[in-house]
This record gives structure tokens, sequence and C-alpha cells, in this order.
């Protein structure tokens, strides 16, 4: 299971031009979900999404994670991020789960967010629209 997080000073997700999700200042948090992924990943990576300390104290250090600064989170569903690129021009999406799968994992993602911060969310396979103002650019890709 994978997580891109940017940090953020906000963000949204629009389907057919409509905003689905928004949020300030927090993460989107772009979800990858690969087969043999599991509920117990799920929860590891959601504590590490929250638990991450990538917003400034007041000395200037990454030192407080997203729950310490109030913030948000937006997570939207993400396949290409299990893709593989290592041979070819062309990615691989067979180290994805299946898309039935992958919606379960990310509905039980996002439900284990709800519960500790605030959560918008987009729609899971749909065509969608993210804008984002990244704060820094701060950007890291976790993986459980």
């Amino acid at each position: 299971m994978i997580a891109l997080i940017q940090r953020v000073k906000q963000a949204s997700v629009s389907v057919d031009n409509q905003i689905i999700g928004q949020i300030d200042q927090g993460l989107l948090v772009l979800l990858g979900i690969e087969q043999g992924d599991n509920e117990q990943k799920a929860i590891r990576l959601q504590e590490k999404v929250l638990g991450y300390r990538i917003f400034s104290d007041d000395d200037g250090k990454m030192n407080l994670n997203v729950q310490q600064i109030n913030g948000k989170l937006l997570v939207v569903s993400q396949f290409t991020l299990a893709a593989d690129t290592q041979k070819g021009m062309r990615p691989s999406f067979t180290k994805g789960a299946s898309p039935a799968m992958a919606n379960e994992l990310y509905q039980f993602f996002v439900k284990q967010c709800q519960q500790h911060i605030e959560t918008q969310t987009g729609q899971f396979a749909a065509d969608m629209q993210v804008a984002l103002i990244n704060d820094g650019p701060v950007t890291f890709w976790l993986q459980v």
C-alpha cells in the first residue's frame, strides 16, 4: 500500500466540474493499493500518514504532524502509483489490486482516518481533477 503525501496550503478534487472534496492546510494523500494489501497494512499506513512529522514547529523544523497543526486530509485513490515502470515505455498495472479489493481497502483507509481527523475524499475510479497548492513543496512516498 502506497501513500504519496503532499503538504498543502489547500487542495481540492473535482468530478464533472463539481468540487467533491476540499481542504485548507493539511495533506493531500494519493493512495495506491497493490495486490497483497490488507486492512492491517491500511491501518499501519494510516498511522504513518497521521504521525509523519512534516509540518514546521516554531523553530522552522519539521517536527509536527498533521494532527498537531489541526490540519485536514484529502484522500484520493491513485491506481497508477502501483504501476511497474521498470520495462519499456508503457506502465504495467499487474501489481495493482483488483478494483473491488482496491475500493474496499480505500474505503477502509478513509474510515480509519476519519476516526482521527477531518478527512475529505475523491471518488473511487472516477476521472478526477486534483488542484493543490503544495506547501514547500513537500512531498513524501510512504509504503507499507
